[in-house]
């Protein structure tokens, strides 16, 4: 599988590094990055672009990411990653998505039907033991079997997080 989160950044960023950890049977395979545009909308471009170039892109049977934003506003958009790529995503977070402030900030952008069509088209977020998730691709069924082998967020989401935290800070800081 592979996890994906964003690194932090600061309002002066214009573009945010992303790392994708590729993941088998609890050891880490390879580390992927790209750069997304803080507030943009490629996202679903870059990451796509980022696992078809990689050489693991074969072994890559599932993906996994933290939450369906990227720098900011970024949302990927996870039916068309999972079509492009032909493997289900998963999008999960701890909390719960605040969806009606979330609707609220996408009012701020020039693009925001084109946002919020996006946000919508993940449906909504379901609780999946400690953690809630959004699907493309796979059945809830399979998406419990799958979450149900982590705690919490999937390992290797919290590595990619330690690892652009570690990367732009210098050393890994906060928890997914």
């Amino acid at each position: 599988m592979l996890g994906i989160d964003d690194s932090p950044f600061t309002r002066k960023d214009d573009r945010v590094l992303v790392v994708g950890v590729v993941w088998r049977s609890g050891i880490v395979e390879g580390v992927l990055s790209t750069h997304v545009k803080r507030d943009g909308l490629d996202s679903t471009e870059k990451v796509g672009r980022m696992v078809e170039k990689s050489k693991f892109r074969p072994q890559i049977k599932l993906i996994a990411m933290h939450g369906l934003m990227l720098a900011g506003f970024n949302i990927v958009d996870i039916n068309e990653l999972s079509k492009r790529l032909s493997v289900p995503v998963i999008a999960v977070t701890k909390k719960r998505p605040h969806s009606k402030e979330v609707k609220d900030a996408l009012k701020n952008f020039a693009d925001c039907e084109r946002r919020l069509e996006l946000v919508e088209s993940a449906g909504k977020a379901m609780k999946i033991g400690r953690v809630y998730a959004q699907l493309s691709g796979i059945s809830e069924r399979d998406a419990r079997d799958f979450l149900s082998s982590f705690e919490s967020v999937p390992e290797p989401v919290r590595l990619a997080h330690l690892i652009g935290s570690g990367v732009i800070r210098g050393e890994s800081h906060g928890k997914v």
